[in-house]
């Protein structure tokens, strides 16, 4: 069982199967991901996934063919680091304009730095809500307020600055 303190989370993010109401299909896929912020719960999961997977098609007389993409690991972000970022991000952009989130269970390929050296991720506000663009991230009316482009690299420029005035 998964520790309620350990956050993971499954999701079935398509179903593609049939195209009529009185047809069984021949074939069913089904797709999604499942994201841990635990390494070693996330193999476990795995093997969980693919033992209920097999058994409940044994059970009905199916066959199946699974795939698990390992996909990226968790991001782990040095506490050091992300206070002095925090801490100079507030300086450059004014504490009002710095806050921060709920733990994400999102995706990264930053993750893979985040594993090998100290690292910090953060996000960077890209809405608006004056100019109504406020729609998150993978819907289909996304967009951003693309002055937070010259925001977003005056921060990386003035932490690259802070962090060699040690």
């Amino acid at each position: 069982m998964n520790d309620p303190f350990n956050p993971s989370v499954l999701t079935i993010t398509s179903i593609e199967g049939g195209n009529t109401t009185n047809v069984i299909p021949s074939e069913v896929k089904l797709k999604g991901t499942f994201r841990a912020m635990n390494e070693e719960w996330r193999q476990k999961a795995h093997e969980m996934i693919r033992k209920i997977c097999t058994h409940t098609a044994e059970a009905g007389g199916a066959e199946i063919v699974l795939v698990i993409d390992i996909g990226y690991p968790f991001v782990i972000n040095n506490a050091e680091l992300t206070n002095m970022a925090k801490r100079k991000a507030a300086e450059y952009a004014g504490r009002e304009n710095v806050e921060e989130t709920e733990m994400r269970m999102g995706a990264e390929d930053f993750a893979f730095y985040s594993h090998k050296i100290p690292a910090c991720f953060f996000r960077l506000g890209t809405g608006k809500k004056k100019k109504n663009i406020i729609s998150g991230v993978h819907t289909p009316t996304f967009n951003i307020d693309e002055n937070a482009i010259e925001t977003g690299m005056g921060i990386m420029a003035w932490l690259a600055i802070s962090a060699s005035e040690k």
